[in-house]
């Protein structure tokens, strides 16, 4: 199967997931007229048309390790349900907030990465501005954030299960990214200057 026959199928797979996110969080606020998941589906639409006009990588981790913590990471959030079970630790408010702040830093993530954004590890050009001087993965941070809220909007083991999963898969993609990027002399200055991968102070 040559390159541009795998991307299509990767635009089309995300497509999917997302197709599958909406109807599951659409379908929960019409029952509970919570906003909370329609926060964390506005930040998701943003991977379906930045991954539609992305341009074409300089280098991509093919490994299958790569494609495994891609995969397990996406799919994750599909995977994620509402529940009835009422929040015991915030309200649906206080949530929504937090996540909220997440889309916020997804969001400058995104329009600061524009055409370079990408599923796979791979090297679209390198982005030094925006929140990319703060830390060198400001889209997983937030996205973190999001998952975080709805947990806590929806906290039920399953829920918990998915988000353990996803994100971890998430962190070790963001260190297999950094593995491409690394051969790319201006990312090797950048990340002398910018240290942390996810949270300033902390990682």
């Amino acid at each position: 199967m040559n390159i541009k026959s795998n991307d299509l199928i990767a635009r089309a797979t995300i497509v999917v997931l997302f197709s599958l996110l909406s109807i599951n969080l659409f379908g929960e606020y019409l029952r509970t007229g919570h906003v909370t998941g329609l926060l964390l589906l506005v930040g998701e639409s943003l991977v379906v048309v930045l991954t539609i006009v992305r341009r074409r990588a300089i280098a991509v981790d093919r490994s299958a390790a790569a494609a495994i913590m891609t995969t397990v990471s996406l799919v994750g959030p599909v995977l994620m349900r509402a529940t009835s079970v009422p929040a015991s630790v915030m309200s649906d408010q206080l949530t929504a907030i937090v996540s909220a702040v997440g889309l916020l830093v997804v969001v400058a993530g995104k329009m600061t990465l524009g055409r370079s954004f990408g599923v796979v590890p791979a090297n679209r050009g390198v982005v030094v501005r925006g929140p990319y001087t703060l830390v060198r993965h400001p889209i997983y941070t937030g996205y973190l954030i999001t998952h975080a809220a709805f947990l806590l909007a929806h906290p039920a083991p399953w829920n918990l299960s998915i988000v353990l999963i996803a994100d971890t898969a998430l962190i070790v993609r963001a260190l297999m990214e950094e593995r491409v990027l690394s051969a790319d002399a201006s990312y090797r200055q950048y990340c002398q200057r910018v240290g942390w991968h996810l949270v300033p102070g902390v990682f």
